[in-house]
């Protein structure tokens, strides 16, 4: 797991293994989960499969009947789409440094 935060326990979580990202990386998804948490609810979390790829997974408790769902998916979307380029650069990093893959990049995916 990357990060998470949780509407229910008004907290933020960043996994300190990552602590060589950037400060405005970390930042910014800092503001995307909290934003997230405060305008859908339940709980939001950036995680990695096993093939390096990062998921952003939500869920919420069967009790919350404040919890949208279909604003969540749309959420997650938009946070996709937006944010395309810094969540592709945290699946290259995370495949280098975590999975130890060898990235041949070309010069044009560096820019």
């Amino acid at each position: 797991m990357l990060c998470a935060a949780s509407s229910y326990e008004q907290k933020y979580y960043f996994n300190g293994s990552f602590s060589q990202i950037p400060g405005d990386v970390k930042d910014q998804l800092h503001i995307i989960c909290v934003l997230f948490t405060e305008d859908i609810g339940g709980i939001i979390m950036f995680v990695f499969d096993k093939e390096g790829h990062l998921q952003i997974r939500t869920q919420a408790l069967d009790s919350d009947y404040n919890y949208d769902e279909i604003g969540a998916a749309l959420e997650v979307k938009e946070i996709q789409r937006q944010r395309r380029d810094m969540l592709n650069g945290l699946e290259l990093y995370y495949r280098a440094v975590f999975l130890h893959e060898s990235l041949d990049l070309e010069p044009w995916q560096l820019e």
